[in-house]
């Protein structure tokens, strides 16, 4: 599996997603920000892989995937350090442009954000250069309902953001939120992927992978278990938004843990709509299925995450 020259992927954690890096002779073009916790770490990795480039180069403009914490956390600093244009997926300009924590989710799900300014917005279904490529912005509503993809025919290529993962994709949000259309959008959109030519998927989150026929049988089998029971879906979205979040803090006293469900709005709309629990048998639920997975480890009082941001 070789990407083009022109393209440079910045592999990160599950804090940050991947930043995804297109030569363009004196310029260049970076896919997604990753989150507003690392975004000097994400400056510095920039600078360097536009400095290790032959003749070096500047970041000109920067795109997002979708409005997500995780993708949208740097562009601040980005704009601030680079002077670069930032481009977002039509349907999300007023929230970004208002700033809404709530609709970016930001409040919701108790996760940090730095307000940033636009320049414009791509339209789904239109194309654009990148790299020297076309590529072309596919709707891909489910985990985001605004969300795009970024496909270049030519190279066999997919930009898959949150809604193709080399094992799953990203919480359905919409689901969650009460909306019906979000798991019929989710299938809709793997069915659109499925119909596309891909050799190499560079995911949101995890290394680039060419196994895409597998990747997408093993979202569609995820899929399908949600489709049997949703409330497996806010399981799922607890576990992994919980994970998240304490990525962010670092760790959380383990008494502190019923309280802290409880005032995070996201978490609290769940259990109340989809799981039932009181608030110590939901504290202690989480704390059961994170132990099991080993994504944390509590230490002298302390919730700590086992894996790296």
């Amino acid at each position: 599996m070789k990407l083009p020259d022109c393209i440079r992927v910045i592999e990160r954690g599950w804090l940050s997603s991947n930043n995804v890096l297109f030569f363009e002779g004196e310029s260049a073009t970076l896919v997604d920000a990753g989150y507003v916790g690392h975004a000097p770490q994400t400056v510095e990795l920039v600078k360097s892989a536009l400095a290790a480039r032959r003749g070096g180069a500047g970041l000109g403009r920067l795109i997002n995937t979708h409005s997500h914490s995780d993708h949208i956390g740097g562009n601040a600093a980005l704009q601030a350090a680079f002077g670069c244009k930032i481009v977002i997926p039509a349907g999300i300009e007023r929230m970004v442009a208002e700033w809404d924590t709530n609709a970016l989710l930001l409040d919701a799900a108790k996760q940090r954000g730095h307000r940033f300014a636009h320049d414009a917005v791509i339209e789904a279904n239109s194309e654009f250069e990148m790299g020297g490529m076309t590529w072309q912005a596919l709707p891909a509503p489910g985990h985001d309902m605004e969300a795009l993809v970024y496909h270049c025919a030519e190279k066999r290529i997919l930009i898959s953001g949150d809604a193709l993962w080399q094992d799953g994709f990203g919480i359905i949000f919409g689901e969650l939120m009460g909306r019906k259309d979000a798991l019929p959008a989710t299938r809709a959109t793997l069915e659109m992927i499925g119909r596309l030519g891909v050799d190499i998927v560079i995911p949101g989150h995890g290394a680039p992978f060419d196994d895409f026929d597998a990747a997408l049988a093993r979202a569609f089998k995820r899929l399908e278990s949600f489709e049997a029971d949703s409330t497996r879906v806010g399981r799922n979205a607890v576990r992994a938004c919980f994970t998240f979040n304490l990525l962010d803090l670092q760790r959380l006293r383990e008494d502190d843990l019923p309280a802290y469900l409880k005032s995070v709005p996201f978490f609290d709309s769940v259990n109340q709509r989809m799981l039932g629990f009181t608030d110590e048998d939901f504290a202690s639920w989480l704390l059961g299925e994170l132990l099991r997975s080993r994504s944390i480890e509590i230490r002298d009082g302390w919730i700590l995450p086992t894996m790296a941001p």
